[in-house]
C-alpha cells in the first residue's frame, strides 16, 4: 500500500499600512512568538520600573493563557507589527471600550502599541495611529483613548504631538 503525502499550506492575511509597515493578526498559535517579542521589548523599555526587570509583568500578561483570553475577546484586534517583513512589535485595539468620564458613545481603546527601541523614531508609531484614526472614522468612532505611564515622558510627548489630550490619572 502506497502512502500519499499531503502538503499543508497557510496564508497570513496582512494589512498594509504603508509600503514597509504591515499588520498581521496574532493567532492562538503565536503565543510563544508574542511572549518572546514582549520579553525583549518590555525589558528594554520598562525594566527600570521593576526589581525583576519586568519578568513578573511579562510572565503574567504575555504567557499563553492571558494571551489566549485576549485573543478570544470579541471586540479586540491583536496584531504583530511588521517592518520590511520583520516582526518589530505588537498592536492591540479594543472597540467599544469606554473611558470613564467621557460621554461619547463610540470609543476605541488603543490598548497596546509596543515597538523595539531600535525601530522607534522612524515614524512607525505615527503611521499606525494614523491608520487607526482612519479606521475609527470609517466606523464612526469619535474617541481613541489610551493609558500611558507618566514616567515615560517620551510617550506623553509623542501622543500630545499627535493631538491626543490628557484626560486623567489612574493610580
Amino acid at each position: 500500500m502506497e502512502v500519499l503525502s499531503i502538503a499543508v499550506f497557510y496564508f497570513y492575511r496582512m494589512i498594509k499600512v504603508t509600503e514597509d509597515i504591515q499588520l498581521r493578526a496574532v493567532l492562538s498559535s503565536d503565543t510563544a512568538t508574542l511572549f518572546t517579542v514582549m520579553k525583549e521589548i518590555y525589558a528594554s523599555a520598562y525594566s527600570h520600573f521593576w526589581t525583576d526587570k519586568g519578568d513578573w509583568y511579562v510572565n503574567t500578561q504575555y504567557s499563553k493563557e492571558p494571551i489566549l483570553k485576549e485573543l478570544s475577546e470579541e471586540n479586540s484586534e491583536n496584531y504583530f507589527i511588521l517592518f520590511k517583513g520583520e516582526i518589530i512589535g505588537n498592536f492591540r485595539i479594543i472597540w467599544d471600550e469606554k473611558l470613564a468620564g467621557l460621554s461619547e458613545e463610540k470609543q476605541v481603546k488603543l490598548h497596546r502599541i509596543y515597538l523595539y527601541q531600535k525601530t522607534q523614531g522612524n515614524g512607525i508609531g505615527k503611521k499606525l495611529l494614523s491608520w487607526l484614526d482612519e479606521k475609527a472614522i470609517k466606523k464612526d468612532y469619535n474617541i481613541i483613548w489610551l493609558d500611558a505611564m507618566n514616567e515615560q515622558q517620551q510617550s506623553f510627548q509623542f501622543y500630545e504631538k499627535l493631538g491626543y489630550t490628557y484626560h486623567s490619572h489612574v493610580f
